[in-house]
């Protein structure tokens, strides 16, 4: 017996199998550095290549998540990070 990794023409039974490999998203606009006021609040943008890309934001190795000092916001290319309640380590 052979082995085959493709259909064969004459198997009633094979199936076809598809793959697409999707583009990864890259960046068009990254971060910039920006100043901001202890206390205050700041807003940092950057814009993908492909709409609604999932986007994990990150301080060193931590995650940031959602809550009342991070709010995160997408729309299409663009994702946001705003940061409340602004300290010296948030730099």
């Amino acid at each position: 017996p052979s082995t085959s990794f493709f259909p064969s023409p004459s198997c009633s039974r094979s199936k076809s199998y598809f793959y697409f490999l999707a583009l990864p998203a890259l960046f068009k606009q990254e971060l910039q550095d920006t100043e901001a006021e202890e206390s205050g609040t700041v807003t940092l943008r950057c814009e993908l290549t492909k709409p609604k890309a999932p986007v994990e934001w990150r301080k060193g190795d931590v995650t940031l998540y959602p809550g009342l000092k991070y709010e995160m916001r997408q729309q299409g290319c663009a994702a946001e990070l705003v940061i409340y309640d602004l300290e010296v380590e948030d730099s």
